[in-house]
Protein backbone atom coordinates (compact mmCIF):
# COMPACT_ATOMS: atom_id res chain seq x y z
CA UNK A 1 0.00 0.00 0.00
CA UNK A 2 1.39 3.63 -1.14
CA UNK A 3 0.01 5.82 1.90
CA UNK A 4 0.98 9.60 2.02
CA UNK A 5 1.21 11.77 4.59
CA UNK A 6 1.14 15.27 5.56
CA UNK A 7 4.32 15.64 6.98
CA UNK A 8 5.17 19.10 8.14
CA UNK A 9 4.57 18.86 11.91
CA UNK A 10 6.52 15.62 11.84
CA UNK A 11 9.75 18.01 10.86
CA UNK A 12 8.91 20.98 12.11
CA UNK A 13 6.96 20.83 15.29
CA UNK A 14 8.67 19.50 18.20
CA UNK A 15 5.55 19.25 20.59
CA UNK A 16 2.11 17.87 20.62
CA UNK A 17 1.11 17.82 16.69
CA UNK A 18 4.87 16.78 15.91
CA UNK A 19 5.03 14.05 18.71
CA UNK A 20 1.95 12.82 17.15
CA UNK A 21 3.24 12.24 14.03
CA UNK A 22 6.49 11.08 14.63
CA UNK A 23 4.86 8.50 16.86
CA UNK A 24 2.65 7.15 14.46
CA UNK A 25 4.65 6.94 11.39
CA UNK A 26 7.40 5.45 13.75
CA UNK A 27 5.00 3.00 14.58
CA UNK A 28 3.32 2.32 11.20
CA UNK A 29 7.24 1.49 10.04
CA UNK A 30 7.98 -1.03 12.51
CA UNK A 31 4.31 -3.08 12.58
CA UNK A 32 3.35 -2.64 8.82
CA UNK A 33 6.95 -2.59 7.12
CA UNK A 34 5.56 -3.61 4.03
CA UNK A 35 4.05 -0.45 2.85
CA UNK A 36 5.40 2.19 1.55
CA UNK A 37 5.15 5.67 3.59
CA UNK A 38 5.55 9.38 1.76
CA UNK A 39 6.16 11.99 3.46
CA UNK A 40 4.93 15.39 2.28
CA UNK A 41 6.77 18.43 3.83
CA UNK A 42 7.23 22.00 2.90
CA UNK A 43 10.95 21.87 4.83
CA UNK A 44 13.31 19.24 6.15
CA UNK A 45 14.75 19.83 9.84
CA UNK A 46 17.06 17.71 10.65
CA UNK A 47 17.08 16.79 14.54
CA UNK A 48 17.36 13.48 17.07
CA UNK A 49 13.42 13.24 16.53
CA UNK A 50 13.77 13.17 12.78
CA UNK A 51 16.76 11.90 12.17
CA UNK A 52 15.53 8.04 11.66
CA UNK A 53 13.11 9.14 9.02
CA UNK A 54 15.91 10.46 6.66
CA UNK A 55 18.25 7.72 7.37
CA UNK A 56 14.89 5.24 6.84
CA UNK A 57 14.40 4.15 3.27
CA UNK A 58 11.15 2.58 3.86
CA UNK A 59 9.99 6.49 4.58
CA UNK A 60 10.06 8.12 1.22
CA UNK A 61 10.33 12.10 1.60
CA UNK A 62 8.74 14.56 -0.77
CA UNK A 63 9.54 18.60 -0.71
CA UNK A 64 7.97 21.09 -2.89
CA UNK A 65 10.47 22.88 -5.98
CA UNK A 66 8.65 25.77 -6.01
CA UNK A 67 8.77 28.82 -4.06
CA UNK A 68 5.14 29.55 -2.69
CA UNK A 69 5.36 26.51 -0.50
CA UNK A 70 2.18 26.66 1.52
CA UNK A 71 0.15 27.10 -1.62
CA UNK A 72 2.02 23.46 -2.23
CA UNK A 73 0.59 22.16 0.59
CA UNK A 74 -2.45 23.10 0.33
CA UNK A 75 -3.43 22.96 -3.19
CA UNK A 76 -0.99 21.48 -5.69
CA UNK A 77 0.35 18.63 -3.82
CA UNK A 78 -2.56 16.76 -5.63
CA UNK A 79 -0.74 16.65 -8.53
CA UNK A 80 2.40 14.83 -6.86
CA UNK A 81 0.32 12.63 -4.90
CA UNK A 82 -0.87 11.38 -8.45
CA UNK A 83 2.35 11.12 -9.73
CA UNK A 84 3.56 9.01 -6.40
CA UNK A 85 0.67 6.73 -7.34
CA UNK A 86 -0.89 7.27 -3.49
CA UNK A 87 -3.54 5.47 -2.58
CA UNK A 88 -4.64 6.92 0.48
CA UNK A 89 -3.63 9.92 1.76
CA UNK A 90 -3.55 11.28 6.04
CA UNK A 91 -3.84 14.43 7.09
CA UNK A 92 -2.15 13.93 10.46
CA UNK A 93 -3.04 17.61 12.16
CA UNK A 94 -6.51 18.56 11.09
CA UNK A 95 -6.35 19.36 7.41
CA UNK A 96 -6.55 18.22 4.20
CA UNK A 97 -5.45 19.53 0.52
CA UNK A 98 -8.28 21.23 -0.69
CA UNK A 99 -8.64 19.76 -3.88
CA UNK A 100 -8.16 15.74 -2.75
CA UNK A 101 -11.70 14.82 -3.23
CA UNK A 102 -11.21 15.91 -6.64
CA UNK A 103 -8.44 13.54 -7.28
CA UNK A 104 -9.25 8.76 -7.30
CA UNK A 105 -7.34 9.55 -3.75
CA UNK A 106 -9.26 8.51 -0.75
CA UNK A 107 -8.60 10.40 2.10
CA UNK A 108 -8.23 10.02 5.88
CA UNK A 109 -7.86 13.16 8.68
CA UNK A 110 -6.79 13.08 12.60
CA UNK A 111 -8.65 16.00 14.67
CA UNK A 112 -7.10 16.56 17.38
CA UNK A 113 -10.03 19.03 18.91
CA UNK A 114 -11.74 21.56 18.47
CA UNK A 115 -10.62 24.11 21.25
CA UNK A 116 -11.15 26.96 19.28
CA UNK A 117 -14.72 26.47 19.14
CA UNK A 118 -15.23 25.42 22.82
CA UNK A 119 -12.97 28.59 24.00
CA UNK A 120 -12.64 30.77 21.24
CA UNK A 121 -11.32 33.34 24.03
CA UNK A 122 -8.43 31.58 24.08
CA UNK A 123 -7.91 32.68 20.25
CA UNK A 124 -7.19 35.49 17.81
CA UNK A 125 -10.36 35.57 15.59
CA UNK A 126 -8.64 35.57 12.15
CA UNK A 127 -6.97 32.44 13.55
CA UNK A 128 -10.63 31.02 14.75
CA UNK A 129 -12.04 31.66 11.11
CA UNK A 130 -8.94 30.31 9.26
CA UNK A 131 -9.30 27.08 11.63
CA UNK A 132 -12.59 26.72 11.48
CA UNK A 133 -12.40 26.65 7.21
CA UNK A 134 -9.85 23.66 7.56
CA UNK A 135 -10.97 21.96 9.90
CA UNK A 136 -14.73 22.19 8.65
CA UNK A 137 -13.37 21.51 4.98
CA UNK A 138 -11.31 18.58 6.17
CA UNK A 139 -14.43 17.01 8.32
CA UNK A 140 -16.75 17.14 5.09
CA UNK A 141 -14.39 15.92 2.20
CA UNK A 142 -11.99 13.32 3.61
CA UNK A 143 -13.49 10.18 3.36
CA UNK A 144 -12.79 9.53 7.30
CA UNK A 145 -12.15 10.64 10.37
CA UNK A 146 -10.40 10.18 13.46
CA UNK A 147 -10.70 11.73 16.55
CA UNK A 148 -8.05 11.36 18.86
CA UNK A 149 -11.11 10.87 21.47
CA UNK A 150 -15.19 10.19 22.26
CA UNK A 151 -14.92 13.69 23.52
CA UNK A 152 -12.94 14.95 20.18
CA UNK A 153 -15.82 12.67 18.22
CA UNK A 154 -18.76 14.25 20.01
CA UNK A 155 -17.34 18.07 19.00
CA UNK A 156 -16.77 17.10 15.90
CA UNK A 157 -20.10 15.98 15.20
CA UNK A 158 -21.86 18.68 17.07
CA UNK A 159 -20.21 21.85 15.72
CA UNK A 160 -19.74 20.27 12.16
CA UNK A 161 -23.00 18.00 11.49
CA UNK A 162 -21.18 15.18 10.75
CA UNK A 163 -22.41 11.70 10.98
CA UNK A 164 -20.73 10.27 13.85
CA UNK A 165 -20.68 6.68 11.77
CA UNK A 166 -17.91 8.76 9.89
CA UNK A 167 -15.56 9.26 12.90
CA UNK A 168 -13.19 6.79 14.00
CA UNK A 169 -11.89 7.29 17.64
CA UNK A 170 -8.33 6.03 18.24
CA UNK A 171 -6.22 7.24 20.98
CA UNK A 172 -2.61 8.41 20.71
CA UNK A 173 0.32 6.39 21.63
CA UNK A 174 2.84 7.69 23.38
CA UNK A 175 6.77 7.66 22.45
CA UNK A 176 7.88 4.05 23.00
CA UNK A 177 10.27 5.17 25.61
CA UNK A 178 7.39 5.21 27.91
CA UNK A 179 6.47 1.82 27.61
CA UNK A 180 9.69 0.40 29.74
CA UNK A 181 10.07 1.86 33.17
CA UNK A 182 13.40 3.46 33.43
CA UNK A 183 16.12 1.93 36.39
CA UNK A 184 16.23 3.98 39.57
CA UNK A 185 20.10 4.93 38.87
CA UNK A 186 19.48 6.62 35.23
CA UNK A 187 16.48 8.32 37.19
CA UNK A 188 18.97 9.76 40.21
CA UNK A 189 21.45 11.17 37.56
CA UNK A 190 18.23 13.58 35.80
CA UNK A 191 17.03 14.31 39.21
CA UNK A 192 20.56 15.60 39.77
CA UNK A 193 21.24 17.04 36.44
CA UNK A 194 18.33 18.91 36.61
CA UNK A 195 18.85 19.67 40.67
CA UNK A 196 14.92 18.38 41.66
CA UNK A 197 14.24 17.61 45.43
CA UNK A 198 13.72 14.52 46.32
CA UNK A 199 9.74 14.96 46.59
CA UNK A 200 7.84 17.02 44.33
CA UNK A 201 4.65 17.38 42.34
CA UNK A 202 4.31 17.71 38.68
CA UNK A 203 2.88 19.83 36.37
CA UNK A 204 3.55 19.51 32.78
CA UNK A 205 1.91 21.15 29.35
CA UNK A 206 2.20 24.88 27.88
CA UNK A 207 1.78 27.29 30.88
CA UNK A 208 -1.58 29.11 29.23
CA UNK A 209 -5.32 29.92 30.64
CA UNK A 210 -6.78 27.00 29.77
CA UNK A 211 -4.45 24.30 31.59
CA UNK A 212 -5.39 26.44 34.58
CA UNK A 213 -2.05 26.50 36.71
CA UNK A 214 -3.41 29.39 38.87
CA UNK A 215 -5.71 27.17 40.83
CA UNK A 216 -2.83 24.39 41.30
CA UNK A 217 -1.14 27.71 43.09
CA UNK A 218 -3.98 28.33 44.75
CA UNK A 219 -4.37 25.31 45.86
CA UNK A 220 -1.15 25.34 48.08
CA UNK A 221 -3.26 27.78 50.57
CA UNK A 222 -5.68 24.82 51.70
CA UNK A 223 -2.93 22.55 52.05
CA UNK A 224 -0.98 22.02 55.47
CA UNK A 225 2.50 23.13 55.51
CA UNK A 226 3.96 19.50 55.88
CA UNK A 227 2.15 18.92 52.51
CA UNK A 228 3.58 21.90 51.00
CA UNK A 229 6.06 20.11 48.81
CA UNK A 230 7.62 21.74 45.98
CA UNK A 231 6.16 21.87 42.57
CA UNK A 232 7.64 20.88 39.30
CA UNK A 233 6.20 23.26 36.42
CA UNK A 234 7.44 21.44 32.96
CA UNK A 235 6.45 23.68 29.92
CA UNK A 236 7.08 27.46 28.21
CA UNK A 237 4.53 30.01 28.93
CA UNK A 238 3.64 34.09 27.85
CA UNK A 239 1.70 36.78 29.58
CA UNK A 240 -0.40 33.82 31.70
CA UNK A 241 3.30 32.33 32.70
CA UNK A 242 4.62 36.15 33.66
CA UNK A 243 0.37 36.27 35.68
CA UNK A 244 1.56 32.69 37.69
CA UNK A 245 4.80 34.03 38.59
CA UNK A 246 3.66 37.01 40.13
CA UNK A 247 0.91 34.99 42.23
CA UNK A 248 3.53 32.84 42.76
CA UNK A 249 6.04 35.81 44.87
CA UNK A 250 2.76 37.05 46.10
CA UNK A 251 1.71 34.02 47.82
CA UNK A 252 5.62 33.61 49.02
CA UNK A 253 5.51 30.66 47.32
CA UNK A 254 9.07 31.17 45.17
CA UNK A 255 10.96 28.08 47.22
CA UNK A 256 8.26 25.56 46.02
CA UNK A 257 7.78 26.37 42.37
CA UNK A 258 10.66 25.31 40.09
CA UNK A 259 9.99 26.35 36.24
CA UNK A 260 12.23 24.43 33.61
CA UNK A 261 11.06 25.33 30.31
CA UNK A 262 12.33 22.18 28.34
CA UNK A 263 13.83 19.15 28.87
CA UNK A 264 16.47 17.32 26.66
CA UNK A 265 14.47 14.52 25.37
CA UNK A 266 11.43 12.02 26.61
CA UNK A 267 14.06 10.14 28.69
CA UNK A 268 14.70 12.92 30.87
CA UNK A 269 11.16 13.83 31.27
CA UNK A 270 10.26 9.82 32.25
CA UNK A 271 12.69 9.82 34.84
CA UNK A 272 11.10 13.09 36.07
CA UNK A 273 7.17 11.13 35.91
CA UNK A 274 8.75 8.86 37.64
CA UNK A 275 10.14 10.28 40.83
CA UNK A 276 7.11 12.42 40.87
CA UNK A 277 4.86 11.93 43.79
CA UNK A 278 1.49 13.30 41.57
CA UNK A 279 0.73 14.79 38.20
CA UNK A 280 -1.59 17.60 39.00
CA UNK A 281 -3.30 18.52 35.39
CA UNK A 282 -5.97 20.46 36.06
CA UNK A 283 -7.18 21.50 32.54
CA UNK A 284 -9.95 22.76 31.34
CA UNK A 285 -9.97 20.92 28.21
CA UNK A 286 -8.66 18.92 26.64
CA UNK A 287 -8.45 17.12 22.71
CA UNK A 288 -6.72 13.91 24.59
CA UNK A 289 -4.37 15.10 27.52
CA UNK A 290 -1.30 13.16 26.88
CA UNK A 291 1.10 13.79 29.60
CA UNK A 292 -1.81 11.74 31.64
CA UNK A 293 -0.90 8.95 29.38
CA UNK A 294 2.55 8.94 30.01
CA UNK A 295 2.40 9.68 33.44
CA UNK A 296 0.37 6.51 33.77
CA UNK A 297 2.49 4.33 32.00
CA UNK A 298 5.53 6.03 34.31
CA UNK A 299 3.33 4.98 37.43
CA UNK A 300 2.77 8.46 38.50
CA UNK A 301 -0.44 8.69 40.27
CA UNK A 302 -2.81 11.68 38.17
CA UNK A 303 -4.74 13.87 39.55
CA UNK A 304 -6.74 15.45 36.79
CA UNK A 305 -10.26 17.52 36.15
CA UNK A 306 -13.40 15.58 34.91
CA UNK A 307 -14.14 17.84 31.92
CA UNK A 308 -13.66 16.64 28.13
CA UNK A 309 -11.50 13.66 27.50
CA UNK A 310 -9.34 13.95 30.62
CA UNK A 311 -11.54 10.49 32.34
CA UNK A 312 -10.70 8.68 28.62
CA UNK A 313 -6.99 9.24 28.92
CA UNK A 314 -6.75 8.73 33.15
CA UNK A 315 -9.47 5.75 33.26
CA UNK A 316 -10.11 4.31 36.79
CA UNK A 317 -7.43 4.77 38.99
CA UNK A 318 -6.92 8.59 38.37
CA UNK A 319 -8.34 11.19 40.76
CA UNK A 320 -10.98 13.82 39.08
CA UNK A 321 -11.61 17.07 40.62
CA UNK A 322 -13.31 20.48 39.48
CA UNK A 323 -10.80 21.91 37.78
CA UNK A 324 -12.01 25.52 39.12
CA UNK A 325 -11.74 24.48 43.12
CA UNK A 326 -8.62 24.87 44.71
CA UNK A 327 -9.83 23.31 48.17
CA UNK A 328 -10.91 19.92 45.52
CA UNK A 329 -7.13 20.18 44.30
CA UNK A 330 -5.90 20.56 47.97
CA UNK A 331 -7.75 17.42 49.03
CA UNK A 332 -6.89 15.26 46.14
CA UNK A 333 -2.94 16.15 46.67
CA UNK A 334 -3.75 16.04 50.36
CA UNK A 335 -4.97 11.64 49.99
CA UNK A 336 -2.39 10.99 47.56
CA UNK A 337 0.49 11.84 49.55
CA UNK A 338 -1.41 10.59 52.89
CA UNK A 339 -2.90 7.73 51.76
CA UNK A 340 -0.07 5.04 50.78
CA UNK A 341 -2.97 2.14 49.81
CA UNK A 342 -4.97 4.95 47.75
CA UNK A 343 -1.26 5.75 46.06
CA UNK A 344 -0.48 2.39 45.37
CA UNK A 345 -3.89 1.60 43.74
CA UNK A 346 -3.49 4.57 40.96
CA UNK A 347 -0.63 3.06 40.42
CA UNK A 348 -1.67 -0.27 39.94
CA UNK A 349 -4.81 0.67 38.45
CA UNK A 350 -3.83 3.47 35.75
CA UNK A 351 -0.36 1.41 34.76
CA UNK A 352 -2.90 -1.23 33.61
CA UNK A 353 -5.41 1.15 32.00
CA UNK A 354 -2.91 2.75 29.97
CA UNK A 355 -1.45 -0.67 28.52
CA UNK A 356 -4.54 -2.02 27.36
CA UNK A 357 -5.88 1.34 25.98
CA UNK A 358 -2.26 3.10 24.76
CA UNK A 359 -0.35 0.20 23.56
CA UNK A 360 1.16 1.08 20.33
CA UNK A 361 0.82 -2.19 18.79
CA UNK A 362 -2.93 -1.96 19.83
CA UNK A 363 -2.95 1.95 18.45
CA UNK A 364 -1.22 1.46 14.99
CA UNK A 365 -3.62 -1.95 14.43
CA UNK A 366 -6.45 0.57 14.56
CA UNK A 367 -4.71 2.84 12.55
CA UNK A 368 -4.41 0.53 9.35
CA UNK A 369 -7.77 -1.22 9.53
CA UNK A 370 -8.99 2.26 9.62
CA UNK A 371 -6.52 2.34 6.14
CA UNK A 372 -8.19 -0.67 5.03
CA UNK A 373 -12.25 0.08 5.50
CA UNK A 374 -11.44 3.69 3.92
CA UNK A 375 -10.06 2.17 0.78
Amino acid sequence: MKIGFDSKRLFCNFTGLGNYSRTLLKNLGEFYPDNDYYLYTTKIRRTPETESFLEDINYKIRVPKTFFKSFWRTYSIADQLIKDNIQLYHGLSNEIPFNIHKTPIKSVVTIHDLIFKSYPDTYKAIDRKIYDFKFKYACTHADRIIAISENTKKDISEYYKIDPDKIEVIYQACSPVYYVLKNQHDNDLVIKQYNLPPEYLLSVGRVEPRKNLKRVIESFRYLKRDLQIPLVVIGKGQKYKLEVEQMVREAGLEKLVIWIDSLANNEHLQSIYQNSKALIYPSLYEGFGLPIAEALLSKTPVITSGRSSLKEAGGPGSLYIDPESPEQIADAIEKVLTDSALRQNMIEQGYLYAHQNFAPDMVTKLIMNCYQKTL
